[in-house]
Parts: C-alpha cells; structure tokens; sequence
C-alpha cells in the first residue's frame, strides 16, 4: 500500500507522480501541496485535508478539487499519481 493508516486517514505525505513523469505533486506534512508540472515549478500550491482515503484540496487561487487513494494509488480529479519512492 502507497500509506499507511493513523487513526482513520491514510499517509499520503510524500511525492506522487504521474506515469510519465510530467505532473509531480509534493504532499507536505503541514497540509499544504505542490505541484510542478514539465518544467514548470510549483504551478499549483494550497492546501489539502485527508478525511479516510479522501483529498480535499484548495489552491491558492481558490479553485478546489478532490483525490482518493485506491490500492495505493492516488486518483486526483482525471490524473493518476503514483507514490515516488525514494532512491537508496
């Protein structure tokens, strides 16, 4: 599984990545988000909330969107993000 559970939310700290690579986005510990996508740094930031296996996010913008994380992968919106594991 891509997190672990505490309480009754799963981990979703850390990196997760697109397939090919383009879109990274960064899950920080204090709740905030941010996501690259190609060359361009951190092209979305806000915040986001786990309620279960549930994303709720914010940009700073004000738009929203919403994530879940399925047999360890995280489906946000129509993208598809893989936990990036760190290298030894």
């Amino acid at each position: 599984m891509a997190g672990t559970v505490e309480g009754d939310h799963v981990d979703v700290v850390g990196m997760w990545v697109t397939a090919d690579g383009h879109i990274r986005q960064e899950l920080l510990p204090d709740g905030r988000y941010d996501e690259a996508r190609g060359r361009r740094r951190s092209a979305y930031t806000g915040r986001y909330t786990v309620t279960g296996s549930h994303l709720d996010y914010v940009d700073d913008t004000g738009f929203t969107a919403t994530g879940d994380i399925r047999d360890g992968v995280l489906h946000h919106e129509h993208l598809v993000l893989y936990r990036e594991r760190p290298s030894s």
